[in-house]
């Protein structure tokens, strides 16, 4: 479970952290780096192919490793496969090499968040009662040794092969990429090496035909999303350039062209998805059972509640995750070397994480879900404030020290409170799909409004940049508050 963790942990900074830092040693801007961050968003839709992996047959390699065995093993090729695609690639050759890094980005962000989904349902099936716990806890551990070597280690490399602020070299980068893609073999052995756990009955039998159906109505949604957010584009240089150029904050202008292109998308796409559902080939009575209940299922049991809950849910993470795209460019801006990021905000940071989701568990035990959630949100927000003072006052080890220990030791502490939240809400029913839902929906809305970090900081500057990160972590607050003055949850009594 720790080696599988590990695997799990090494895509996700390969893909906005150490490739944000990458880009903009080349000089791309800022409101363009940003938006690469949306490569992540696969962790926040993984919920809509999730019952596709945990039920359809991977031909093959499923008869020849089992179902969840062979899906991983395949998912695991393609996350080094995408890792080696991105260290091929030079985005400071243009603009084309740029968009092949953003497919390369995007295939990364799928291949990882399927695997992830693979590993939450080996790590059920393969337990009981008596070692989940345990066998979660090692899972974590794993999971941040792989964000340490992927973060600070690809960093290290880095520096080593002789990248710095003042001197871009493309193959310090690629030769970084290329051993973390070695390190990604660790996850492949051990797949090769676990047993495929004994599969769960199925209450319903689905034919070749229901899988390749329902995969249809995904592909359609997913091309419709793609072709009509480039549609969308056509009209942006006359929009923008041509009719509020006179706006002096026009890369900001841009972003919210680009928010507003991404929603066209999503409603054009699912209105795409619904005409194909509605045609004759498609097994309606499957998509019930592996989309329609697990979603009706939680409405139903919390609908009294349920615009608090997903209130919190989806804004509960807002002010970390909109933060930290932009952190990574600011400590290079401040003139932090790669090792420097390395040793301090990325090896020290993550011990500090493991810390305050060990200070977050023993709390929540003594205080209860809701009020360590909501002591974790406030410190969220006003640890975004040491960003700012930094930001006036300029380069400082020391202070980044202190800064990072408050912000990581807050950040693990809201976690740790948070996981439990989300867990005690799962009907065991359908605990994998709508944990997939959770986890899915607590960073959407987060990674969305992240995207477009790059262009106020671009438009206000840095300092500005970190009030707003820490303002729009208010809601959230105020919302747990309610929460615990309704008694609206009853998890700490029971």
């Amino acid at each position: 479970m720790t080696l599988l963790g590990f695997s799990a942990g090494i895509p996700l900074y390969l893909i906005f952290s150490s490739l944000s830092l990458w880009l903009d040693q080349i000089g791309i801007a800022k409101s363009s780096i940003t938006i690469f961050s949306w490569a992540a968003l696969g962790y926040s839709f993984k919920f809509l192919w999730s019952p596709l992996v945990d039920t359809m047959p991977l031909y093959y390699l499923s008869n020849k490793f089992g179902q969840r065995r062979g899906w991983l093993l395949f998912t695991q090729l393609l996350i080094i496969c995408a890792i080696v695609w991105m260290a091929l690639t030079n985005p400071a050759l243009g603009q084309s090499q740029l968009v092949i890094m953003a497919m390369a980005a995007v295939l990364l962000g799928l291949s990882s968040a399927t695997q992830d989904i693979l590993i939450d349902a080996w790590r059920i099936e393969a337990s009981d009662k008596k070692d989940i716990a345990i066998l979660s806890s090692l899972y974590i551990i794993g999971y941040r040794i792989g964000m340490i070597v992927s973060g600070a280690g690809t960093l290290f490399l880095a520096h080593y092969f002789g990248a710095s602020i003042k001197s871009y070299n493309y193959h310090a980068w690629q030769y970084s990429y290329l051993i973390m893609a070695l390190f990604m073999l660790v996850g492949v052995l051990t797949t090769l090496f676990i047993k495929e756990p004994k599969p769960v009955e199925k209450t319903l039998i689905h034919t070749k035909n229901d899988y390749l159906a329902v995969l249809l109505v995904f592909m359609v949604v997913v091309s419709g999303f793609i072709l009509s957010y480039q549609f969308t584009s056509v009209f942006k240089k006359y929009l923008i350039d041509s009719v509020l150029n006179f706006i002096s904050a026009l890369s900001f202008v841009e972003g919210a062209y680009a928010f507003l292109q991404f929603l066209i998308a999503i409603l054009l796409s699912f209105f795409a998805g619904k005409q194909i559902y509605k045609l004759n080939f498609i097994n309606k009575q499957m998509i019930a059972d592996v989309y329609i209940k697990p979603f009706s299922d939680l409405y139903l049991r919390h609908r009294k509640n349920i615009g608090i809950i997903i209130g919190i849910i989806s804004m509960y993470r807002i002010s970390d995750i909109v933060m930290g795209v932009s952190a990574n460019l600011f400590y290079q801006s401040m003139g932090f070397e790669l090792d420097e990021i390395a040793k301090i905000v990325k090896t020290f940071g993550l011990v500090m994480t493991l810390s305050g989701g060990l200070l977050g568990g023993l709390l929540v035990v003594k205080f209860g879900v809701v009020r360590i959630m909501l002591l974790g949100a406030v410190l969220s927000s006003v640890t975004n404030l040491l960003f700012m003072y930094m930001a006036q006052t300029g380069k400082s080890v020391a202070f980044l020290v202190v800064l990072i220990s408050a912000d990581n030791l807050s950040a693990g502490l809201a976690m740790a409170a948070f996981i439990g939240f989300l867990s005690l809400l799962v009907n065991r029913s359908y605990t994998a799909v709508q944990y997939a839902i959770f986890s899915s929906v607590m960073t959407l809305f987060p990674k969305i409004i992240g995207g477009f970090s790059g262009s106020f900081v671009d438009a206000y500057g840095f300092a500005n940049f970190f009030l707003m990160s820490a303002l729009i972590g208010v809601p959230v607050v105020v919302l747990l508050i309610i929460s615990l003055n309704k008694e609206v949850f009853s998890f700490d009594e029971s």
